[in-house]
């Protein structure tokens, strides 16, 4: 965040928020945040602003997996740390990215089960325009192989309209490569955190109380 190169604005981004969940005080999400352990880590390389944004959702996926590292994206230069953590031997990297507008040599569909190898998912955390250039733009991302996601299910984000329903915000994105890798309840942990925090975002926007004894809020109880 204190790298963001300028400010953001938008209607709301003045109101006190909570300096860690980044949602109004009166509905509040730290208390919600769950305790779980992954064997697949997350590498979000963040469009500019994105990290300003309240309806972000990587810091979603940054409480959920501890093994999230988070860098900002340039055109001109990339983060030496960046470039060693994708060269760190421990790691299989895959880069997320729609198989449709890459070579299909790259693609791949499953999640390789290595030894001695743990998975690595590098989410460009983005708008969707902005996605596609940081990726057209990222030369040492070349070399990994692309991830495709195929879900079936439909997105059911709904704090940033996409044209497209099968565009997914990034921890939607997040919780299919944690089920595709084996972290199957960690994958549904993180949707269900979603869910709290979308709860949450919404009904603070429109003034609503909270219910922590609903359907939503039940979903992640037992991992808090």
């Amino acid at each position: 965040m204190a790298r963001v190169a300028k400010p953001f604005f938008a209607r709301g981004s003045r109101a006190e928020r909570c300096p860690r969940c980044r949602v109004i005080p009166s509905h509040c999400l730290c208390a919600w945040r769950p305790k779980v352990v992954a064997r697949s880590a997350m590498c979000l390389v963040m469009h500019d602003v994105e990290p300003l944004k309240p309806s972000n959702t990587g810091w979603l996926i940054a409480d959920v997996i501890g093994d999230t590292t988070a860098f900002s994206w340039s055109r001109t230069e990339v983060d030496p740390q960046l470039l060693a953590l994708l060269a760190d031997p421990q790691w299989q990297p895959y880069i997320v990215f729609p198989g449709e507008f890459v070579a299909p040599e790259r693609v791949v569909s499953e999640v390789r089960q290595e030894e001695g190898k743990r998975p690595l998912f590098i989410l460009l955390d983005a708008t969707w325009s902005e996605a596609r250039k940081m990726f057209r733009k990222s030369p040492y991302l070349e070399h990994l192989p692309v991830l495709s996601l195929s879900p079936e299910r439909l997105s059911r984000y709904k704090l940033r309209r996409s044209k497209r329903d099968d565009h997914f915000c990034t921890a939607e994105v997040a919780a299919l490569c944690l089920e595709l890798a084996g972290d199957e309840q960690v994958s549904q942990v993180l949707d269900a955190y979603l869910d709290v925090f979308s709860t949450h975002y919404l009904s603070a926007k429109f003034q609503k109380a909270i219910d922590p004894d609903d359907d939503v809020h039940a979903r992640l109880k037992p991992f808090v």
